[in-house]
């Protein structure tokens, strides 16, 4: 078998059987497409699963020196993530095509920091929930779901993909709300009355019926509403109020993280609430709230 039909078999896989998301299956794709062509150059021949397993772990580094070079090299962020993705492909010849290489494992991937997140102050977090109910323009029922679903990203720190999962039948909400998260880990997180009220208020406006295992949150059309549809609409309520361009959706998420930090909230249930595998992943969120202590204590402080 050639790799191009082990690479679309791998795809199949991760759509059916991992449910990947289309950007990830895009991200992988585009990856592994670019692995094969760099290796049929590299070896001289066409790849087939068989010369896959035979790859050495100096094969694998050239081809991260390839993307490294040339007029638009990837980050060290980039280079990771698509060895990942590579490092998965090959997971997949192993276990499905009986196609195991033991150099995958021999080659290390480039150091990468994580960024602190760029998280947003309580009254911008504030302003920004507001800001879709005092549109004159909109159709009300549309200005209560996008207050509705800001508030429950930023009221529950959920991801977009998270909180657009909700069914009609999630509501009304209880005091505590299952979420089925990255990697279909189930976490509980509490329903603050603001994010409860905000949820009622867009339901008792829309116009569609909705059956019980419909989505709750829908578009002007009637169907789903889509990520995309919530990034714009934060890319045009932040150009209104003058926030930056790290007011994203998922910048509520972090918001939510780093409030509750300052406020006195201990990392481990920070953790549990963000539905983070790693304490390690919550604890940058430490780095973001000394970054405010030290902002604050350089304003007042009379001698700072």
């Amino acid at each position: 078998m050639n790799a191009l039909a082990a690479r679309a078999l791998w795809l199949e896989h991760l759509a059916h059987e991992r449910r990947a998301s289309p950007r990830t299956l895009e991200a992988y794709g585009f990856a592994a497409q670019r692995y094969i062509a760099f290796l049929e150059g590299h070896l001289g021949e066409t790849v087939t699963v068989t010369s896959l397993s035979k790859l050495s772990a100096g094969d694998v580094r050239a081809w991260l020196a390839y993307l490294r070079s040339g007029d638009h090299p990837l980050s060290p962020r980039s280079l990771s993530q698509a060895l990942s993705a590579i490092r998965t492909f090959h997971k997949f010849l192993d276990r499905r095509l009986d196609a195991p290489n033991p150099a995958i494992a021999l080659v290390r991937g480039p150091r990468v920091r994580p960024g602190a997140p760029r998280p947003i102050s309580e009254d911008q977090a504030s302003g920004l929930l507001a800001e879709p109910g005092l549109d004159p323009d909109r159709e009300v029922w549309e200005s209560a779901r996008d207050q509705a679903v800001l508030t429950l990203l930023y009221g529950c720190g959920l991801r977009i993909s998270e909180g657009l999962s909700l069914k009609r039948s999630d509501v009304p909400l209880g005091d505590l709300l299952r979420i089925t998260g990255k990697g279909s880990k189930t976490r509980l997180v509490p329903v603050l009355p603001a994010v409860r009220e905000a949820v009622d208020a867009y339901l008792a406006e829309v116009p569609f019926a909705l059956e019980p295992n419909s989505p709750l949150f829908r578009a002007k059309r009637g169907g789903a509403l889509s990520p995309r549809h919530v990034q714009a609409m934060v890319q045009l309520l932040r150009s209104r109020l003058g926030l930056p361009a790290s007011a994203t959706p998922h910048a509520l998420r972090h918001s939510f993280a780093t409030h509750l930090l300052g406020a006195g909230a201990d990392l481990r249930s920070i953790q549990e609430l963000l539905g983070h595998a790693s304490l390690s992943t919550t604890q940058r969120y430490t780095e973001v709230d000394a970054a405010a202590l030290l902002s604050a204590y350089s304003a007042a402080h009379p001698h700072a």
